[in-house]
């Protein structure tokens, strides 16, 4: 689950009473992520935190070692058809030489090129393309 919502603290109970593995929620969605994700993990859950475009990848790293995946959204959630923003990259780069053992995702713009994200260290890649013609 990317949980892409205020107060992210709510929705723990009934994601996982709904049979979510993993709960990744946004690092600026909440003001005690350490509790959080405590409650997370004791939910039976896995892990993952998101970062906006405008948050530093520094404000990640203290929770870095307490979770499995860590998101660097590439475009500002919430809104469709934003260009991707490959100056995010170096984020991704960071966190990999840092926490080599992380999953890192990207989301938002990759289009089918997505070298730039694999090649910064991601190695879990959200695209979407508008199929045209998919049903005949």
């Amino acid at each position: 689950m990317h949980m892409m919502v205020s107060r992210p603290e709510q929705w723990v109970t009934p994601m996982a009473v709904a049979g979510a593995n993993q709960y990744t929620f946004h690092l600026e969605a909440t003001e005690n992520p350490g509790a959080l994700i405590k409650d997370i993990w004791e939910n039976g859950m896995k892990v993952g935190l998101a970062i906006k475009p405008g948050t530093t990848v520094e404000y990640l790293a203290p929770w870095a070692n307490q979770i499995v995946m860590a998101l660097v959204m590439t475009v500002e959630p919430g809104f469709g058809g934003q260009k991707f923003m490959e100056d995010m990259m170096p984020k991704v780069h960071w966190l990999r030489t840092q926490f080599p053992s992380l999953d890192i995702e990207v989301d938002g713009g990759v289009g089918p090129d997505s070298r730039p994200c694999a090649e910064a260290g991601a190695n879990m890649i959200v695209t979407s393309q508008e199929v045209r013609n998919w049903c005949v």
